[in-house]
């Protein structure tokens, strides 16, 4: 598969409509030396920890997806969605215990603002809305990270050889979880067509838009831990 999976359907105008926003996600700074295999450590440190605090709250996105739902395939495609989060979640902890982080560390640390206002957005956007909603705010991070994956790996400036963060591109352009993106654009089109996505796509755009912001803001979370870190010595 390649970038060009994410140009089609409601999640595709979204894309496009996000313009530079979503550029500068799919292409952040964070990205660049992560794929140049320079990114600082410590940076990359502070987003596995916010990252698995940020998955905790995403699967309750999910769970409150199925709520919005009405039909059994609806349901049942949600819950499929909230239990990959939850399988993916022991990964994930056994990923970061090869950057010295255990579960308990984890799972202590405070939220960065960051994550704060992200996930907190993603939530009151369910809240207040509908399923449609909800979907457009999950899938910057669900898409995003696929198109990231796809990015990196066709880039002739990313390194792999000797790269330590080489097996979290991998992970993100692997086939299983292209095909998990898929089914969520699919998705993603399907319930835009019943609730009349056309009429509502300034709405959409915003939420799907500020989104993309909050997910280069997460990036940025990183970055801002190295400088400081620098800063103190």
């Amino acid at each position: 598969m390649s970038v060009s999976m994410f140009e089609y359907g409601l999640f595709g105008r979204l894309r496009q409509n996000a313009g530079q926003d979503w550029q500068h996600y799919v292409s952040h700074p964070f990205l660049q030396q992560l794929g140049a295999g320079t990114l600082p450590e410590v940076a990359f440190r502070r987003y596995l920890t916010q990252d698995y605090l940020f998955l905790v709250h995403f699967a309750r996105a999910y769970a409150l997806l199925a709520t919005k739902f009405h039909t059994l395939p609806e349901i049942r495609a949600a819950v499929g969605s909230l239990n990959h989060i939850v399988a993916e979640l022991p990964l994930h902890v056994g990923y970061c215990a090869g950057w010295g982080l255990n579960e308990e560390q984890m799972a202590g640390e405070s939220e960065a603002f960051e994550t704060i206002n992200y996930t907190r957005y993603v939530l009151d956007v369910g809240h207040a809305g509908d399923a449609l909603e909800l979907l457009v705010a999950l899938l910057p991070c669900v898409a995003g990270y696929a198109e990231v994956g796809l990015r990196l790996l066709s880039d002739p400036a990313t390194v792999m050889k000797n790269n330590p963060y080489a097996s979290w591109m991998q992970n993100y352009s692997d086939p299983v979880y292209l095909n998990g993106v898929k089914t969520a654009i699919e998705m993603l089109d399907r319930v835009g067509q019943e609730r009349g996505a056309s009429t509502r796509f300034a709405r959409l755009s915003e939420i799907f838009t500020t989104a993309t912001r909050l997910e280069s803001a997460f990036w940025q979370m990183g970055l801002n831990a190295a400088e400081k870190s620098e800063n103190i010595w």
